[in-house]
């Protein structure tokens, strides 16, 4: 069944414009709320670029989130904001150096293995800043002053203001979504996929194929450390929490929840996860029971994600039948199948 491409850029076209209208009518709170749900939103698309894309479920991308935030953390003075122009290069570049040494030894593992290794490096990097003094150890460390965009003396954009900062984390995910997208049309996302289908044909075309993992695990860090550092800022506080399996373990139930098979699926999915966490623990006491129970429904009615659900209700019902996206038609493949 084939959707709509005219109904669904009409449906996204809507979703930007009344995301860019969202400050104008909603109260502060929900400002935080949406930007910190687009952030979690950057994290769970880069991680389907490792998951859906290139089939290897990594367990240690919450640690690239957490790492961007002590790095911003740590390269902040005590009496002023750090740089943006040099505190997040900075942060990335450790995000990228910590996930190519990760990545390389663990892209060395298949399966269960690769899952098990990147749970391992996870864990050493949340116990790392957990057990030493050098970020407070358990305690966290807190970030007084928010990073300064200036340029020439001028303040640019001013992250303490919760509608620029919005905007900005609006502004990450947008360019977050089209970094992915171009990656996974281009002829990169093409070897990337080949890969994840069927490695031994790969490799009998040529394909580098551990290079080409290798760069795909580090360009989907790089984007979770985006995240994480403007996560970091927006909350001024990192913990080794935000390093740990667990938030990896949320992620990757974003992904599954949002789709593997597409782009924006796992944006969806982290929406639809934070929002359905939001009216539970504000309605019910124990909520988590409640969201456990809700999300194990959803991938059981809907294994292929929302994406799937997407599809069904933006179907494209023009074409004739026995056409492809036709009802006839889908049915029929379903039956033979």
């Amino acid at each position: 069944m084939k959707a709509s491409p005219a109904l669904a850029r009409a449906l996204l076209a809507a979703l930007l414009i009344a995301a860019l209208l969202l400050p104008m009518i909603a109260p502060t709170y929900y400002l935080q709320f949406f930007a910190k749900a687009m952030l979690l939103a950057i994290v769970a698309a880069s991680l389907n670029l490792v998951v859906g894309f290139g089939g290897m479920v990594s367990l240690c991308h919450g640690a690239f989130f957490g790492l961007a935030g002590y790095v911003l953390a740590l390269a902040s003075p005590s009496s002023s904001g750090a740089s943006l122009w040099t505190s997040l290069p900075l942060a990335l570049l450790v995000v990228a150096v910590a996930a190519a040494l990760v990545g390389a030894l663990a892209l060395r593992t298949r399966g269960i293995y690769f899952i098990m290794a990147t749970l391992a490096f996870g864990e050493m990097f949340f116990y790392f800043f957990h057990d030493t003094r050098v970020a407070n150890g358990s305690d966290g460390i807190y970030i007084y002053f928010e990073p300064e965009i200036v340029i020439a003396g001028w303040r640019l954009v001013d992250l303490g203001n919760k509608t620029s900062f919005y905007y900005v984390a609006l502004a990450s995910l947008l360019l977050a979504i089209i970094v992915i997208s171009t990656l996974v049309r281009s002829p990169f996302g093409a070897a990337l996929m080949a890969a994840r289908d069927n490695e031994q044909r790969a490799r009998s075309l040529g394909f580098p194929v551990f290079r080409i993992r290798l760069t795909a695990f580090v360009l989907a860090a790089v984007l979770a450390g985006i995240a994480g550092y403007f996560s970091a800022s927006q909350f001024g506080f990192v913990a080794p929490q935000t390093l740990g399996w667990h938030v990896s373990a949320t992620l990757l139930i974003m992904v599954v929840l949002g789709g593997m098979k597409s782009v924006l699926g796992p944006v969806f999915g982290a929406f639809a996860l934070l929002g359905l966490e939001e009216i539970l623990k504000s309605n019910i006491e124990h909520w988590k029971l409640i969201e456990g129970v809700i999300v194990i429904a959803l991938v059981f009615m809907l294994p292929g994600g929302l994406q799937h659900l997407a599809q069904l209700v933006f179907a494209d019902r023009r074409a004739p039948a026995g056409q492809p996206g036709s009802g006839a038609s889908s049915a029929g493949r379903q039956h033979h199948g």
